[in-house]
């Protein structure tokens, strides 16, 4: 199974260290974020990755070769103009294949083990859910008997943890250009083909300074 990192963001809300620096290149503890998901993988048995990328997005190539050094292939796919999430994975589809592939946000920290994810999907696609962070109470989606649901009557929603297994059928009658994951996924949902888990783990979205020093400070603890 190939992985792919989303790295095209640009990052704005952690300004001034995203205006020369790319975000998934902003260092916690020393180290670049998306250097933790690269290892993680590694260890996980992922081999072939894909990362796309547009906002500085040399200095991302430039950092990380061809993975090499991490023990993976790095392959990507660089975006002229932000295509946002859905847009993004489509253009990146003829570097993914036929199969499914795991998705992962570059800005999220996590400790959950990507291998768990190296298993048959039996639909379009599997979400890892996570408890809502302070800043997104509201969720996004219900998790009954194993698959995920958009059920906005309900207040018993969990987060979308930016981490999936997706089918290149999902985007099936998708076009070139900039477009969400969302609306193929609740389209999905609809029709009953998304499964997902609720992770109760490390987990956090590097959206802020705020939420980089809990990185660290998460990171301290840990040594």
């Amino acid at each position: 199974m190939k992985a792919m990192i989303l790295a095209a963001g640009k990052g704005e809300r952690m300004r001034p260290l995203t205006l020369h620096t790319p975000k998934p290149l902003v260092k916690a503890a020393g180290v670049p974020l998306i250097e933790y998901h690269i290892c993680a993988l590694a260890a996980a048995g992922f081999t072939e990755l894909v990362i796309n990328h547009a906002w500085l997005g040399q200095q991302i190539e430039d950092y990380l070769g061809d993975g090499s050094r991490f023990g993976v292939r790095i392959v990507y796919s660089a975006e002229g103009e932000p295509l946002e999430t859905g847009g993004g994975i489509f253009k990146a589809l003829p570097l993914l294949g036929a199969e499914p592939f795991l998705v992962v946000n570059g800005d999220v920290f996590t400790d959950y083990d990507f291998a768990a994810l190296r298993k048959p999907l039996a639909g379009l696609a599997h979400l890892v859910l996570v408890n809502n962070p302070a800043h997104h109470p509201q969720g996004d989606f219900v998790l009954a008997a194993g698959l995920v649901h958009d059920d906005e009557a309900t207040s018993e929603r969990l987060t979308y943890s930016g981490l999936a297994v997706l089918h290149p059928r999902l985007f099936g009658s998708s076009q070139p250009g900039a477009f969400k994951l969302a609306p193929l996924l609740r389209e999905a949902m609809a029709a009953g083909q998304v499964s997902g888990e609720h992770y109760g783990g490390c987990w956090v979205d590097v959206g802020t300074h705020e939420r980089l020093a809990e990185v660290e400070r998460l990171l301290q603890e840990a040594r």
